[in-house]
């Protein structure tokens, strides 16, 4: 005997229902999180200044190799979305990131946009000269060296180091720095904190 074909409602039922399975399992392929980086979050950006966040358990070697993403993307595409960096430069039509600078926490507590703006307020008068008062340059010092590694992107040349953010009145030999790279032109401004990339 012939067997009885299948009812319409029960063929539109499975096509539905394997339909669904196959959207749900393209959806977790696409969607599924970078293995060769470690978990990290955008805590805050302020202009062309980014606070990154690592898990506590995330050694040096894994940051670094988050750092040296950074630097592949901007020594090809420069397109940091595909990082969660929001265009820095939104308005130029050339590139939407002429300049990124990122610093990498493992506590949370300096990655928020409050922590990040007072830092800010405080760098600036620091950079051009000015003593800050007892409190502000504490503040100033425990941000930078809560600092886990850094980025610098600058129109094509990077830098990229592990340690805290550097002392600018302090030569980087000197400090607790590791530099993983540093091309840099010379005539640009200071890469330390990122001088005038804020």
């Amino acid at each position: 005997m012939p067997k009885k074909p299948f009812d319409p409602v029960v063929r539109i039922g499975l096509t539905v229902l394997l339909g669904g399975f196959t959207l749900i399992a393209g959806g977790m392929f696409l969607s599924r999180p970078d293995r060769t980086i470690p978990p990290f979050s955008i805590g805050s950006q302020e202009g062309a200044v980014v606070a990154v966040h690592v898990p506590s358990w995330t050694s040096d070697p894994e940051i670094e190799t988050l750092i040296r993403r950074f630097r592949k993307i901007g020594l090809t595409n420069h397109d940091f979305r595909s990082l969660k960096v929001r265009p820095t430069t939104p308005d130029d039509p050339a590139t939407l990131y002429r300049k990124v600078v990122l610093y990498v926490f493992s506590d949370p507590r300096w990655t928020k946009p409050e922590t990040l703006h007072r830092y800010l307020a405080t760098r600036a008068p620091a950079e051009a000269g000015n003593r800050l008062d007892v409190e502000k340059e504490a503040f100033r010092r425990q941000f930078e060296r809560s600092a886990r590694g850094g980025f610098i992107y600058s129109q094509g040349n990077t830098k990229g180091w592990l340690g805290p953010i550097p002392e600018l009145s302090i030569p980087e030999k000197r400090q607790n720095i590791q530099v993983l790279f540093d091309d840099l032109v010379p005539s640009s401004p200071s890469p330390q904190r990122g001088r005038g990339l804020g």
